[in-house]
Formats: C-alpha cells, structure tokens, sequence
C-alpha cells in the first residue's frame, strides 16, 4: 500500500519491543579473519570458518577454505546447499560448469557430487550455507560418514580450545 502520508519518522514502525525469546543477529565484521585460528581445520589442507551454526533448524553457514587441488570430496544432501565463490573456483565431476569468484551455485536435495578444485588454484574460499546434513559417499554411492551442525560444533569447540581461544568461542555463532 503507498504511503499517503508523510513519515516524519520512518523509524517508529521497525521499535517495537525486541521479542524476549529471540535470539540476538549475528554481526561479524571480517568474515575472512586475521587470526588464523578462527579457521577451524577439516583435513589436511582444508578448514571451515564458522559464520552461523543453527541447532534449531539444522543448518550451518560457513567459508571453505582449500589450499590444494584435486577431489575434496564426494557427498550428497538430503537438502538443498547454497554457495557462493569469494576466491577461486572449484567444479563437480558430474557437471560441465565451473563454480568461479563471484559466482553462485544450488545444489538440489539428493544428488551425489565430487568437489575438485584445479591443479592452478592455489586457494579457494567458498561461502556454502548446509541444510541438513553432509552424507559422504564412495565412487559407488556407500556411506563413508556425514557431517551435521553439532559435529561442526563439536569440532570448533575442540579446535578453538586447543589454540588458546577457549571452547566457549563458538558461542557466538550458535543459534
């Protein structure tokens, strides 16, 4: 509906109270850190720094970083992932694009894809938000493990501990 009226104060609709239960936004300034021990490692060569890791719903929003080339690896979702590309590019062995810098990608529920980032990528940060679960697979579709919210919890609460910034430093990443 248009506004018929002058608002001399636009503000005054968006003050209402702050709702008792609601968990407060998450604001980080850098995404990408100074302190290398933000980065939590994964395997050799690649780590994952949190940005939002929400227990209620199941997801998790995070950077992947990988400083080496060849498979990543092979997984699938029972839920859709999005990704967006902030350095490098990297692609699936089962499609014909390539995710690049600046570039958007969806990955719909249920398919089995094998990361790979090229021989001439020296490092590749990634944005990827996970609904659900990582179920990871071999060449012929059998279970390897998986990945959830609360094993990334579990292993930023490890990490964080043994490099001096205290279990307690995910905290500010859990809703």
């Amino acid at each position: 509906m248009p506004v018929t009226e002058k608002d001399e104060n636009p503000r005054i609709p968006y003050q209402l109270p702050f709702p008792k239960d609601a968990q407060a936004e998450i604001v980080v300034p850098s995404a990408i850190p100074d302190d290398e021990r933000v980065w939590v490692p994964q395997t050799a060569n690649v780590w994952f720094r949190p940005l939002c890791l929400n227990r209620s719903q199941g997801y998790w929003v995070n950077l992947l970083r990988v400083r080496k080339s060849g498979v990543l690896s092979r997984h699938r979702h029972p839920n859709p992932v999005h990704g967006y590309v902030l350095k490098g590019r990297w692609h699936y062995l089962e499609h014909d694009w390539v995710a690049q810098e600046g570039g958007y990608v969806y990955e719909p529920p249920g398919e089995t894809h094998t990361l790979v980032v090229p021989d001439d990528v020296d490092e590749m940060i990634t944005l990827f938000q996970v609904n659900g679960i990582m179920y990871y697979v071999d060449p012929y579709g059998k279970h390897l493990g998986y990945e959830d919210v609360f094993t990334k919890i579990d292993m930023c609460r490890k990490h964080y501990q043994s490099v001096g910034l205290g279990a307690d430093y995910v905290d500010q990443f859990l809703r």
